[in-house]
């Protein structure tokens, strides 16, 4: 049976994040878009990889995400691909967020940008903090020594 995807459709992953960051808590939020913004994110074109979130007027803001303008729109479209798109969460959940990223030097990394089942855009946001470069080494290693270490145990077995 095949396994079903969580996040429904996906446009965009960070892949980048976990490799820099450890990541501590994940986090789901809605986002608010215009109707060209949409429909350009229904073509699978966003960019999340240099994105992170944060506080302006104490609301949640996504910023540094590209969403491209859609072409068929024309002036009706959205003006700055790269503007700060506000997120929608609970007043608790932005606060306990907003907490960590200035009291334990966490940084909130956007995942994925999905729609969700019912269409609704979405995006995982994750509570992280920054990775050294010697950490990420030990990383490297480790998951190099599991890929050896399966290698070895087929070896074994067949």
């Amino acid at each position: 049976m095949a396994k079903k995807n969580i996040h429904g459709n996906r446009v965009a992953q960070n892949r980048k994040a976990r490799r820099n960051y450890e990541i501590e808590d994940k986090f789901e939020a809605g986002i608010v878009l215009t109707g060209s913004e949409v429909k350009s994110l229904r073509g699978g074109r966003a960019s999340i990889t240099e994105a992170y979130a944060g506080e302006m007027n104490d609301e949640l803001y996504l910023f540094n995400s590209y969403i491209p303008e859609y072409a068929p729109s024309g002036r009706f479209g959205h003006d700055a691909p790269r503007r700060p798109r506000k997120l929608l969460m609970h007043r608790r959940e932005i606060a306990k967020l907003l907490g960590a990223v200035s009291r334990e030097g966490m940084t909130l990394v956007p995942l994925s940008l999905y729609f969700n089942r019912r269409g609704i855009a979405k995006v995982e946001l994750a509570l992280g903090r920054g990775k050294h470069k010697a950490d990420k080494r030990q990383t490297i290693k480790e998951r190099d020594w599991k890929r050896r270490k399966a290698r070895l145990m087929r070896g074994k077995d067949g």
